[in-house]
């Protein structure tokens, strides 16, 4: 499969204060196309017709195809710099740390069918890669994971970060990912579990229960390793 390389975004391109409707409609729109078709076979005339504006449009806002693809599949990130900063504050509690890491993480699906086009162009990303999901991993995820693994190392006061720790993180944040990769599955069968911003922030206080009760767990772990040495 070859891979498409996208160019990097123009930080500097501006945007009319009288534009923001015409932005957004290009962007909900490409999401959708891009997610049922792939980046190669999305044309900016589908994208223009179906936001109901013009191909120009797209060049003004975006710079071209490419700089809307990123700007596409970048909202929202899933780890931005001040939700790292929000979760792994030292003065917050463990509690305090697990609810804004998962407020951060599961805002989109409080934008209702956004999330859903995030999640089907991110799995169209990963199927036909662009570069932008290992940048994502790179830029946003790995430090993530990195300042979740430091909370927990903090807060279950030990030395070092081992397997089992990084083991750990990767089950937390699983909790919340389930939610939005099965959003689908979710809706069919039990709709009123994410039908509100009440019933998310509902699920989002039992996420943080069942994280402490993973933490609890895999601190009962350590502590019989401790006491009779690792199991064989």
């Amino acid at each position: 499969m070859q891979k498409t390389t996208l160019p990097r975004p123009d930080d500097g391109r501006k945007i009319r204060s009288d534009g923001a409707q015409s932005r957004e409609r290009l962007l909900l729109s490409a999401m959708r196309l891009f997610a049922e078709q792939g980046f190669a076979k999305t044309s900016t005339r589908e994208i223009a017709l179906a936001a109901g504006t013009n191909v120009a449009a797209i060049s003004y806002y975006f710079g071209d195809k490419a700089g809307l693809y990123r700007a596409a599949f970048s909202k929202p990130s899933l780890h931005s710099e001040s939700d790292i900063a929000a979760f792994s504050d030292p003065a917050c509690s463990l509690r305090e740390a697990l609810l804004a890491f998962y407020t951060g993480l599961l805002a989109p699906l409080k934008q209702g069918d956004r999330a859903r086009l995030c999640m089907r162009l991110w799995f169209r990303e990963m199927l036909e890669p662009t570069g932008l999901w290992n940048e994502e991993i790179d830029n946003g995820i790995k430090p993530a994971h990195a300042a979740l693994v430091a909370v927990l190392k903090r807060h279950m006061g030990v030395p070092q970060a081992d397997d089992d720790m990084s083991r750990l993180a990767f089950c937390i944040v699983g909790l919340a990912i389930q939610m939005m990769v099965t959003r689908d599955v979710i809706d069919k069968i039990s709709p009123h579990l994410l039908d509100t911003g009440q019933a998310i922030d509902t699920w989002l206080a039992r996420l943080v229960d069942y994280a402490e009760a993973m933490i609890d767990a895999e601190k009962a772990h350590q502590q019989s390793n401790t006491e009779h040495g690792p199991a064989i």
